[in-house]
């Protein structure tokens, strides 16, 4: 298996990672942590999934896909965190001034999962990330040592997947998720 990870720019790909099976499903759509709480709340069914298919017209797009051949396996949302929630974060801690990049949801499709496709999703981002002119990305895994994650709960990684893609600790958090405690991972890019 060959993986590819391009900008999220086709929003039919898009959909089939983030998207809901219901049209009209008030899900996640990776838009808790990209936009502001009350434009998330009013954003309801498929006004989310139009919200979606505006931002994989922008530049940039809202994150990168993994493809295996032409079939979009995996997502990872990525962006300025200036664009984030997490630039206004009481829990997550603001280390400096630079335009830091925020890697914060990883998404790989069941039946494609235990086959690297999270890593090349981490690799996507660093590298396109770079490529938008980011100086430093940033990630808020779990620091779940061996312990198991929830599936559901695991879309913001393991601290030890970052570990492996050079990212280093950069700071503890007050943020926990599904039990387990988040860390600030960063890579620097420059």
């Amino acid at each position: 298996m060959t993986i590819e990870v391009r900008p999220a720019t086709v929003f039919g790909d898009t959909r089939t990672l983030i998207g809901p099976k219901s049209p009209d499903s008030n899900v996640c759509w990776c838009l808790s942590h990209r936009i502001p709480s009350k434009l998330n709340n009013e954003l309801r069914g498929r006004a989310r999934g139009d919200y979606v298919a505006g931002l994989c017209r922008e530049q940039p797009p809202p994150g990168v896909l993994a493809y295996d051949g032409e079939e979009p396996v995996g997502w990872a949302a990525v962006g300025p965190r200036s664009d984030t929630i997490f630039a206004r974060s009481r829990k997550v801690p603001h280390l400096d001034d630079l335009p830091v990049w925020s890697l914060w949801c990883i998404r790989v499709r069941p039946g494609h999962r235990r086959k690297g496709i999270s890593h090349a999703l981490i690799a996507g981002a660093v590298d396109f990330a770079r490529a938008q002119g980011a100086p430093v990305i940033e990630a808020y895994p779990l620091d779940n040592g061996d312990a198991k994650v929830d599936l559901t709960m695991a879309y913001a990684g393991i601290r030890k997947n970052f570990e492996r893609a050079g990212f280093t600790h950069a700071a503890d958090t007050t943020s926990v998720l599904a039990g387990h405690p988040r860390v600030l991972m960063r890579l620097d890019l420059r």
